[in-house]
């Protein structure tokens, strides 16, 4: 149930959406699409009590005479929690009729990646008026090969201990410092028992499966 003010912040975030400098094929993109605003209507309407026992009376009786009222809604599905550690996984995968095939195509991936836009406006773990919730890469799963067979590898990053981080984990304390560019540290590639360090760029320029990222601010 909600109360008048929820309803009004519902579908509120914490930095404006339609500000975003979107790039198709990108994980902002991505992020958008999957929060997207929906509207739920003809068969997809909305089960609502609050009409039903309107049009119907009490719930006793709505049970007893199966009847129920749908309405047109809207749905949103928005970050209300900011994680310590972010991981997206990245679906390659398509599926036509009976078939199924991987995905390839390069997803451009940051790294430090603001997920204020896709945060509910009330979201925990957040400063009262903070409009950023900047995450630093640290690591990416690459996978090489078919839907059959292939091969995982991964790119981590060596660096100092994140203080923010910490706390977020071990005290549930919300970052206070201004933190916005990424944790300095070395790539490093990762093959079974072969490792060797690489750039940022590689690493931007890999085919991520899965990507990890660590609390800024």
């Amino acid at each position: 149930e909600l109360s008048p003010e929820d309803s009004e912040t519902a579908f509120c975030t914490l930095a404006n959406r339609e500000d975003l400098n979107l790039e198709e094929g990108s994980v902002q993109y991505c992020l958008y699409q999957f929060t997207r605003n929906e509207k739920l209507t003809e068969t997809n309407k909305l089960l609502c009590d609050v009409c039903t026992q309107m049009h119907y009376g009490p719930k006793k009786n709505i049970k007893s005479e199966k009847k129920y009222v749908y309405t047109n809604a809207r749905k949103q599905m928005l970050i209300s929690l900011a994680p310590p550690v972010l991981t997206l996984h990245l679906k390659r995968f398509q599926q036509g009729g009976f078939n199924l095939w991987k995905v390839n195509k390069h997803v451009k991936f940051p790294e430090v990646i603001d997920l204020a836009p896709f945060c509910t406006a009330k979201c925990k773990n957040v400063a009262e008026g903070e409009t950023k919730v900047l995450y630093s890469l640290y690591g990416v799963v690459e996978h090489s090969g078919t839907m059959r067979s292939g091969h995982y590898t991964a790119y981590t990053k060596m660096r100092n201990m994140n203080n923010n981080l910490s706390d977020l984990v071990l005290r549930g304390q919300a970052p206070q410092a201004l933190e916005t560019e990424p944790v300095k540290g070395q790539w490093f590639h990762i093959s079974d028992t072969h490792v060797q360090a690489v750039s940022a760029a590689k690493v931007l320029n890999s085919q991520a499966y899965l990507l990890f990222y660590e609390r800024l601010l």
